[in-house]
């Protein structure tokens, strides 16, 4: 006999989350939560730099999101702590009939740093997606964090040109806020063509970084070159650095040679970039 099993039985999305926390013993960071829901891990953490500083390494084992999938990823970074964390690879938006989500909640307590450094966002064409960011930071908490978005996939002559892209992102110290920012770009958007938009650029770039850094190194900043269309605004208590790049590899070599630079003058420690992002 056949039995009809439930529909609600069966969901063609995927729901998951990811729970990380971070706190000093000495003169130690370690992970001292990491809770996972559904496809979100995150790999053995790492001491490539010595024992102060906790790298982790985000995986997202179905290796692209779709329609009606959730993504919540939270991570607190106790007093004192300094976590950086990374992923393997690009994150792939597919096309969809419906939007995926991301919700991004970071918290950084006083005395403590935290690295968000992920590799890039692909968006495909007619994929919708919608990721929103949330970070708070206390005291003197510290805070580099970068994104890269390429819309479509110019490789393989894949033009943006259906679905939409929307980031959401919000960053506050001791309740008060700091940057908040809101994007929308939709398939053929004129702002993919514009010069005050892309410009025909399908790929840009953000870099955010507390603190203050002075002239010199400001100019040193903006001499870089990758040949992308990047610059950098100092901010009060905010470094900000934006880019448009022909290919992601280009707007994150940029990052990272801003990292180099930005690293041992806003955090006191040289850059040692992860192994995982020359694999």
């Amino acid at each position: 006999m056949n039995l009809a099993l439930p529909t609600a039985l069966f969901t063609p999305s995927w729901h998951a989350e990811l729970e990380l926390a971070y706190a000093r013993f000495g003169d130690c960071t370690r992970p001292v939560q990491r809770r996972h829901l559904g496809p979100l891990r995150v790999q053995k953490h790492l001491y490539a730099e010595g024992p102060e500083v906790c790298q982790h390494i985000i995986v997202h084992p179905p290796g692209g999101i779709a329609g009606g999938d959730r993504l919540n990823i939270s991570a607190r970074v106790e007093a004192h702590a300094w976590a950086q964390i990374t992923s393997p690879g690009a994150a792939k938006w597919y096309r969809a009939t419906g939007p995926a989500y991301q919700q991004l909640d970071l918290k950084v307590a006083a005395g403590a740093t935290l690295e968000w450094l992920p590799q890039e966002t692909i968006v495909y064409s007619a994929a919708q997606a919608e990721l929103t960011t949330s970070i708070e930071l206390e005291g003197d908490a510290r805070l580099f964090y970068w994104d890269v978005v390429a819309l479509g996939r110019p490789a393989s002559g894949e033009r943006f040109d259906l679905g939409h892209f929307q980031a959401h992102l919000d960053i506050r110290r001791d309740g008060h806020l700091l940057w908040h920012e809101r994007q929308r770009i939709g398939g053929n958007d004129g702002l993919l063509d514009s010069p005050i938009g892309l410009d025909g650029n399908p790929v840009f770039a953000t870099l955010l970084v507390t603190g203050e850094i002075d002239a010199e190194l400001l100019e040193r900043c903006r001499s870089l070159s990758h040949e992308v269309r990047g610059d950098l605004t100092q901010l009060p208590g905010l470094l900000v650095a934006r880019c448009l790049a022909s290919e992601a590899l280009l707007a994150r070599a940029w990052l990272i040679d801003l990292w180099r630079l930005l690293r041992p003058a806003l955090l006191g420690r040289e850059a040692q970039p992860p192994r995982i992002w020359s694999t």
